[in-house]
């Protein structure tokens, strides 16, 4: 059960030193702390007004920190109550001092995600803003940093709401026609079809930026693959620009999984160099194979790496035949070291046998590589992707509900087309109803609240 009845604190700033540190308190005590501890303070506090002076231990009245103090009063704050904020000099001891005196005199310790949970419980955000919240502190690239500031300012909830209000004049009407049917005359079930339509291409419009959306938000995971020796090590260090990884002509260096990072059309991508796959009697060698066969099943891309010199070998294809095309990209390495008519012959081979893209590149030399990032890219996204314009879905959460609204549409149209009586039609249209509240809040369990903002940090 949510207590939003108690005063909470915590330190807001990330842990370590820094030139400031922010300690914030939310509730009906925050005010009265406040005067306990900060001196000078007019009689009168206002809202939005910087107070300087000091924080001091009432208990020995000894100056803790030279500091400013922030007051934002009810409603016109963050989490909608009075709000105050202590910003000291940034050092580990003075926060921790701060925040004991706040807790030392009415307020107690905010649990993680605690001041967002209480902006979404008192109106001042709804589910789907107060997500974004975690998603712009969590953000990576540039492009996942822009995603959540929109849906921060209301582009999903907007889209969501749109929806929600045609699909609620949608079971009034139908409602209306059990209630006043003498009235009204009878349902023009034709019409009902036709505006179900509607709706579902709208939520499947919404439901196409999903996999820009989580790929932006959370990135892609990309394995390099393949036999021991083939260049798997050397390619991740040419896409980062430095040694990350050991090379050597040892088959079997690379024991474990290293995992790096790169941008992608904007999209974080994370490389994992993984152990070569083979049959090996080493036992350490042995589990970095394991390790390989486990992050190919989470992948969103695999890049395979195949050895322009060695051709492409039976143990190539047998290990090729394991994984799926539509997730592969082959990558012909040390093509610096064949003839170019050789590279182009067996690209030309090999795409007879798998329609996954071929792209000739040298890890040594950087040759090709751009062509490599480009076909990444389509192969996530599409070849002819285009960065959506409104309101794009970022959560796996919102996703499953789209899903679900669509299925309530579907079974009401559904019902609709065999002419069932109303009441049937208006069980499933009260379902996408639902569904659809789960996105901004309207109809979210108090579990799944709980869940959503355990996922955030303490004091935000």
């Amino acid at each position: 059960m949510f207590q939003t009845t108690d005063t909470i604190s915590a330190i807001a700033t990330p842990p370590g030193e820094g030139g400031i540190g922010i300690v914030r308190v939310s509730g009906r005590q925050a005010l009265p702390i406040a005067r306990r501890l900060f001196t000078p303070l007019p009689q009168r506090l206002q809202s939005h007004r910087i107070y300087v002076g000091s924080v001091i231990d009432p208990s020995s009245g000894e100056h803790v920190d030279r500091a400013l103090l922030l007051t934002f009063l009810a409603p016109r704050s963050y989490t909608g109550e009075d709000v105050v904020e202590f910003s000291c000099h940034g050092g580990a001891l003075i926060l921790r001092r701060v925040l004991r005196l706040c807790l030392q005199t009415g307020a107690r310790l905010a649990e993680p995600g605690e001041f967002t949970l209480r902006a979404f419980l008192n109106g001042r955000l709804d589910l789907a803003q107060a997500e974004a919240v975690a998603d712009l502190v969590r953000a990576r690239t540039e492009t996942a940093h822009r995603l959540a500031m929109r849906q921060h300012e209301g582009e999903l909830s907007r889209a969501v709401h749109a929806l929600r209000d045609e699909v609620l004049s949608l079971l009034a009407g139908i409602e209306a026609h059990l209630d006043f049917s003498d009235d009204i005359g009878e349902m023009d079930y034709s019409l009902l079809s036709r505006q179900m339509d509607a709706l579902l291409a709208k939520c499947e419009k919404l439901l196409t930026t999903a996999r820009y959306g989580r790929l932006a938000r959370e990135g892609a995971t990309v394995v390099i693959a393949g036999r021991p020796n083939v260049g798997k090590s050397s390619l991740l260090n040419a896409l980062l620009g430095e040694e990350r990884a050991i090379v050597t002509d040892i088959p079997g260096t690379t024991r474990d999984v290293i995992k790096e990072s790169i941008q992608v059309r904007g999209i974080p991508a994370q490389l994992w160099d993984t152990a070569g796959l083979r049959q090996t009697e080493d036992v350490v060698e042995r589990f970095g194979v394991e390790r390989t066969q486990r992050s190919l099943q989470n992948a969103d891309l695999v890049l395979f790496v195949l050895s322009a010199p060695d051709g492409f070998t039976d143990e190539d294809r047998h290990l090729l035949a394991q994984l799926p095309q539509e997730q592969v990209v082959l990558v012909w390495n040390k093509c610096d070291i064949v003839p170019k008519e050789d590279a182009s012959r067996l690209s030309t081979q090999i795409s007879r046998e798998h329609r996954a893209p071929v792209v000739l590149v040298s890890a040594l030399t950087g040759w090709n590589l751009h062509e490599l990032v480009e076909v990444m890219g389509e192969r996530l996204l599409g070849s002819d992707f285009t960065t959506p314009e409104g309101a794009v879905v970022t959560s796996e959460r919102h996703q499953i509900a789209l899903q679900q609204t669509m299925q309530s549409l579907q079974l009401a149209k559904a019902s609709a087309e065999a002419g069932l009586p109303g009441e049937l039609l208006s069980v499933d249209v009260r379902g996408a109803l639902n569904a659809l509240g789960l996105i901004t809040g309207e109809t979210v369990t108090e579990d799944i609240v709980e869940r959503i903002f355990s996922q955030f940090c303490i004091g935000k």
